[in-house]
């Protein structure tokens, strides 16, 4: 057996919650590969909502195993508050979900680090979500990490060896060190997390592989977010990409199968960082308005405009996409004209490459399209699309060159079309 990738092509919140939720029937097991709580992955049904930052998306489904795999950095209070949510919620997670020993912990002290960073950078800040992130793997690259399998050992002793050493370095920054009530609250997460079935997660992985069960592979934040191949320094701290499935669970090159990419109908960015079809008029604001474009986790304005098709290109390249799955299809379904990036004009000359850096200098060249002005979230059939809608659909297939094989006409499970190839 293979395992299945799914991942977002551009700056993060594609959907990605909703598909795997949607995906979950078939397969055995779903597994997280990298990021941390600065996720989030919003799941509507049954008339409720739910936004998941650290645990798989697969959750909500019945019976199958769910993976918080090694390249995942969590933090015991976040995790905790939204585990015991979900225990009120009625789901039996404790059942179903088992985390990597190998997962580095976001410390109280990385909390603080982080802002302190972000602080120091003025208005050259970075955008991050304050969770600690990138300090947890910085620790983790510089072989200072504190892993959740030391709990088994000398567990106080390394975390306050970790601690003193950022209490050090705050105090230099000068910043206050000050973590008594979070780390208070930290403990007792940990106590939580050793209730849940800790395991060495590449050995059961690749177990479950030869058993002949399915997996799922789910990632977060999007390819554009890459810490090697998106917007530099305008990233998240991990690998994104595909090849982040295999080093985020232990599992070997040749063991991906199909690689689910998910893209918004048009674009989105939080925080900071260059964004090529951003729409600083009233389209844009539309666009936010009507598709609800605000932040899972911060709750901040995302930054809106038309699809990228040339980043798109770049993400399915780098990921090898073999299925695309179209989003919020339906935030778009008032506009006479939609339009879509198929190239930038760089310093005056035409491209459809992804350049090294998409700065100031860089100019979207647009094709435009005619609306569908057609409410496509009763939609239930491929057969119902408006024939614009598919024209959209065809348009964007002979672009990018792989099919869409799903597309979602509204936030609901419920609302999601499969099409047929």
């Amino acid at each position: 057996m293979k395992v299945d990738v799914l991942l977002g092509l551009q700056w993060g919140d594609e959907g990605k919650g909703k598909v795997v939720d949607v995906l979950t029937p078939r397969y055995d097991v779903v597994a997280r590969f990298q990021g941390g709580p600065n996720a989030g992955h919003t799941l509507e049904f049954n008339n409720q909502k739910y936004v998941l930052r650290s645990i798989p998306s697969g959750i909500f489904q019945k019976g199958q195993v769910n993976i918080i795999g090694n390249g995942v950095v969590l933090d015991p209070i976040l995790f905790a508050a939204e585990a015991r949510d979900l225990e009120k919620s009625g789901f039996d997670i404790k059942k179903v979900l088992k985390i990597s020993k190998k997962v580095h912990l976001i410390l109280p002290t990385h909390r603080l680090l982080d802002a302190a960073y972000e602080t120091l950078k003025g208005s050259a800040k970075i955008g991050t979500t304050g969770k600690g992130i990138g300090p947890t793997y910085t620790d983790k690259i510089s072989r200072d990490g504190l892993r959740l399998g030391e709990v088994f050992g000398n567990f106080t002793e390394k975390y306050q060896a970790a601690k003193q050493r950022h209490v050090k370095l705050l105090n230099a920054l000068g910043f206050d060190a000050d973590v008594a009530e979070l780390e208070k609250q930290w403990f007792e997460g940990i106590e939580y997390i050793k209730t849940f079935e800790l395991i060495d997660s590449e050995h059961v992985i690749n177990g479950y592989l030869r058993e002949g069960k399915s997996v799922l592979c789910e990632g977060a934040q999007g390819s554009l977010l890459d810490v090697d191949f998106g917007s530099y320094p305008f990233v998240t701290s991990s690998n994104t990409v595909c090849a982040g499935a295999c080093s985020g669970l232990g599992v070997a090159p040749n063991k991906i199968g199909e690689v689910y990419g998910i893209f918004k109908a048009y674009c989105t960015r939080v925080g900071s960082g260059p964004f090529p079809t951003e729409l600083h008029d009233e389209v844009g604001a539309k666009i936010r308005d009507i598709g609800h474009e605000y932040g899972a986790v911060t709750g901040r304005e995302r930054r809106c405009g038309w699809i990228d098709l040339v980043a798109l290109r770049y993400t399915i390249m780098l990921n090898g996409v073999t299925q695309l799955i179209m989003m919020k299809s339906d935030v778009l379904d008032g506009f006479e004209t939609i339009k879509a990036c198929d190239s930038y004009k760089v310093n005056g000359v035409e491209t459809r490459d992804f350049p090294y850096s998409i700065d100031e200098g860089v100019e979207p060249v647009y094709t435009e399209l005619k609306g569908w002005n057609t409410d496509m979230t009763k939609i239930q059939s491929e057969d119902e699309f408006p024939q614009e809608f598919k024209d959209y659909i065809a348009f964007l297939e002979e672009k990018l060159n792989v099919p869409i094989t799903i597309v979602s006409v509204g936030p609901d499970r419920l609302q999601t079309i499969e099409r047929k190839h």
